[in-house]
């Protein structure tokens, strides 16, 4: 499977200016560099002759082939932002979002730009004092996203048909479509699907006790935050992007989305500034027991979404290997805990 060609230079530029234009009225884009690093998505940053920087970002169209739950990503990042953006988080400004339709192949999502770096980025360069404070700060703000109480529990696009009135139903729903995608695209799983599919039954007790659908970004590792460096040498958190994969559900979902390889949970920088803001935050049985349903599901997501994207070389080759591994311990943490 490949993907279909990009335009060349001049039509993406050409294409870029002509949805800025559409967004924002007569200027003029007098750069647009192509920007590396997303798996879904593409992005340009665009300047303007005003000296203003803005991020463009564009969908596969709609006839890519892609995961049940990834259905009009880039709305879900335009809420997202704006919906964040209110409770005094940093993130992009949405300046314009266009959902795909007869004229619109692909959707695509017109943003401000944070200037700075990405957190992964600038890792070599960060004392252990710059990122425990920054660790703090990016609990801090992740807690006050979660303030957010969305109007149902799921993925909010109703494309992807994945919203339940209580979290048990809708996290069934979410897991249920991703092994349903891994028949559809024939990739071989690392435990019985059956099994996999009765985890939100078996479990289902300690998913009950979630009773505010809470907006969790699920996506915030290193390289989805944005960092800038004051005169002094410090760093500081300029902001949040890529909000594409976000839903309402578990806030404690949101710790499993920061570090895909690691434990977010037995960060003490991380959980002091979470708990700045929600102090009744606890890891008991039940939550441990969510917490490892999650790592499952994301474990699930990267595994599956490698066969429509094509991926290929030591990349594959590790994700693999590594979510294979992934939930096979978290399975074994599922079972400890309810023996």
């Amino acid at each position: 499977m490949t993907a279909p060609a990009a335009p060349g230079p001049d039509h993406a530029h050409a294409l870029a200016a002509e949805r800025v234009r559409h967004a924002l009225g007569p200027v003029t884009v007098v750069r647009s560099t192509p920007l590396s690093g997303g798996l879904y998505n593409s992005a340009r940053l665009l300047e303007l002759a005003d000296g203003r920087h803005l991020i463009l970002k564009t969908a596969p169209t709609v006839t890519t082939p892609a995961l049940t739950h990834e259905q009009g990503l880039l709305g879900t990042e335009a809420l997202f932002h704006r919906l964040a953006a209110a409770t005094g988080a940093r993130v992009p400004t949405v300046l314009h979002h266009q959902p795909a339709g007869p004229d619109t192949p692909a959707e695509w999502l017109l943003l401000s730009y944070l200037d700075g770096t990405t957190w992964d980025a600038a890792r070599d360069r960060l004392t252990p004092a710059d990122r425990a404070a920054l660790r703090r700060g990016l609990g801090e703000s992740l807690a006050r996203v979660a303030t957010v109480t969305g109007p149902a529990y799921g993925y909010p696009q109703p494309a992807a048909a994945l919203t339940a009135p209580d979290w048990p139903s809708a996290f069934t729903a979410m897991l249920h479509a991703v092994l349903a995608d891994a028949t559809r695209f024939a990739v071989r799983l690392p435990a019985p699907t059956a099994l996999l599919a009765g985890l939100p039954e078996r479990h289902g007790h300690h998913l009950a006790p979630v009773r505010r659908p809470a907006l969790v970004h699920f996506d915030a590792w290193e390289g989805n935050v944005v960092l800038t460096r004051a005169a002094d040498d410090t760093w500081h958190l300029s902001g949040l992007i890529d909000g594409e994969r976000a839903f309402f559900g578990d806030p404690l979902a949101e710790l499993v989305g920061l570090d895909p390889l690691g434990t977010a949970e037995h960060d003490p920088d991380l959980m002091a500034g979470y708990r700045s803001v929600t102090p009744t935050l606890t890891l008991d049985t039940a939550a441990r027991a969510r917490l490892a349903l999650y790592r499952i599901y994301l474990a699930l997501i990267m595994r599956v979404e490698s066969a429509p994207r094509a991926y290929e070389g030591s990349f594959a080759t590790w994700l693999d290997t590594w979510s294979a591994e992934r939930i096979t311990e978290q399975l074994a943490v599922l079972d400890d805990l309810a023996g």
